[in-house]
């Protein structure tokens, strides 16, 4: 069996004055699976896909990630653009820091941007763009390296209902193509059950994981998959759990 692409054991983040803030927490991510992380606001979430990224070191405990440099990628709830470059300029730029040679880095970015719908605005600058644009440009940014895990912390939690859920079909979809695997950091249990086939339920602060529950049924989603009887069972199953983890003692 494949070893996990990124895992955190017995993990424990502390923060100014001793506070616990996470843990301890065992968690690993399988290649290719979709794993969606929820819990209430200041469980520890963040912290986990920030340690998990190597973004933030554990207190106690370790890391461990296969992933090695240019294959993780992290998209956050901003969309962290530079405003002075064109959405081609700023997909190619993480390729061109990798020593690509630019036409070919302008290429790969080119067809990055077309995956996601917007071939038409290859020179708009991030002021331009509506926010489910400017959100499509950073996964565009976040997928043009091919990474083995992408990390995605509340990524639509600005946007409308609308295009949170057009959003979550085009990173399904683009997940498909190269199957990464996907840690996604969410407050929306319908969020959760929809993008991820495996949903972990932390408790509230200092997070511990409440329970896990797999959710059936293909990837990508159907149309109507959320009318479903499954989707909805799953729904419930996975907001009982968060109720009792609000309950949990820290």
């Amino acid at each position: 069996m494949e070893p996990f692409v990124a895992e955190l054991a017995q993990v424990e983040v502390e923060y100014g004055g001793g506070s616990l803030a996470l843990g301890p927490i065992d968690l690993g991510l399988a290649p290719g699976q979709i794993t969606a992380l929820v819990g209430p606001s200041g469980c520890g979430k963040s912290t986990a896909l920030r340690l998990l990224a190597g973004l933030e070191a554990p207190t106690r405990g370790g890391v461990r990630r296969t992933a090695g440099r240019g294959e993780t990628s992290v998209v956050f709830q901003a969309p962290t653009l530079a405003p002075w470059l064109s959405a081609l300029d700023n997909v190619a730029l993480p390729l061109e820091l990798s020593g690509l040679p630019r036409a070919t880095a302008r290429d790969r970015a080119e067809a990055a941007l077309g995956r996601v719908g917007l071939a038409a605005a290859t020179n708009a600058r991030p002021a331009q763009l509506s926010g489910g644009m400017a959100m499509r440009v950073s996964l565009a940014r976040a997928l043009v390296t091919e990474p083995r895990l992408l990390l995605l912390d509340e990524p639509f939690a600005a946007l409308d209902e609308i295009t949170r859920r057009s959003l979550a079909d085009d990173v399904l979809r683009l997940w498909a193509e190269t199957r990464p695997a996907i840690i996604f950091v969410t407050h929306s249990v319908e969020e959760a059950v929809y993008m991820a086939s495996r949903v972990v339920v932390f408790s509230r602060g200092p997070g511990k994981i409440a329970g896990e529950l797999t959710v059936a049924g293909p990837a990508p989603r159907p149309e109507g998959f959320r009318t479903t009887e499954a989707f909805r069972a799953t729904v419930e199953a996975v907001s009982r759990v968060l109720a009792k983890g609000m309950e949990m003692a820290p």
